[in-house]
């Protein structure tokens, strides 16, 4: 037995998508590259909205037979709105993953993680041969760290801890990131909070250097990762 019409079914996505044909291009374009029969890991981010659609329109077309492991519970419940079938990593190893990026500096080197999901967009692109991140001309950086923060998820015990010891890598500003739907800081889907870290310069050292800290899970720097990027005009 179905549910009948429900929350998810009548979901649409949260902020306005701005570059909206351009990102439609570009999502079309990922959509092209998927087979019958592929597992496809899939990111967060308007984007990667514009693709599932995308991917939708095909499945519905013809008939191919895939699965998509999200990023997040918002992912996840647009793949049930668009009748995109899912699968976990304990299940089965991503063909290929897609996704978003904030910050893309000249050796492809990223800063993700405004969605708050970049522990298992992480996760799913350690599990892939393939990845495209797709992104507007606006993501392009000469110095990561330019626009955005870095965003690190921590354990809420080791807060004042981890602030402490991102100062000591070299931070000038850290901010527990506060919700906006809600009163006090946004909670990830781990049940752990978001730090948002300026620095005034990156090396290849720091993600290993924040992930070292006792209580942080994961961050949004993406350093060495052997990625394709894809531009929406």
């Amino acid at each position: 037995m179905e549910w009948g019409n429900n929350i998810i079914d009548n979901l649409s996505w949260s902020d306005n998508i701005i570059n909206r044909e351009g990102k439609e291009l570009v999502a079309k374009e990922i959509s092209a590259k998927l087979k019958d029969g592929e597992v496809i890991g899939v990111g967060s981010g308007s984007t990667v909205y514009l693709a599932l659609i995308a991917i939708a329109a095909r499945l519905k077309k013809e008939h191919l037979q895939i699965q998509a492991i999200p990023s997040s519970h918002e992912i996840s419940m647009a793949c049930i709105q668009l009748g995109i079938p899912q699968t976990t990593l304990l299940d089965k190893k991503p063909d290929w993953t897609f996704d978003g990026a904030d910050e893309v500096d000249p050796a492809r080197n990223l800063i993700k993680g405004r969605g708050g999901a970049m522990f298992k967009e992480k996760l799913l692109i350690r599990n892939s041969t393939k990845v495209f991140i797709i992104v507007d001309e606006s993501k392009f950086v000469e110095r990561l760290g330019s626009k955005f923060p870095i965003p690190i998820e921590i354990f809420p015990s080791s807060l004042l801890y981890a602030e402490q010891e991102i100062k000591n890598l070299g931070a000038t500003d850290v901010q527990l990131r506060l919700a906006k739907g809600k009163d006090g800081p946004v909670i990830t889907e781990n049940g752990n909070f978001i730090i948002d870290a300026w620095f005034d310069a990156i090396d290849n050292k720091l993600e290993g250097q924040l992930k070292s800290i006792t209580g942080v899970l994961e961050s949004g720097l993406f350093m060495g990762y052997d990625v394709d990027i894809l531009v929406s005009k």
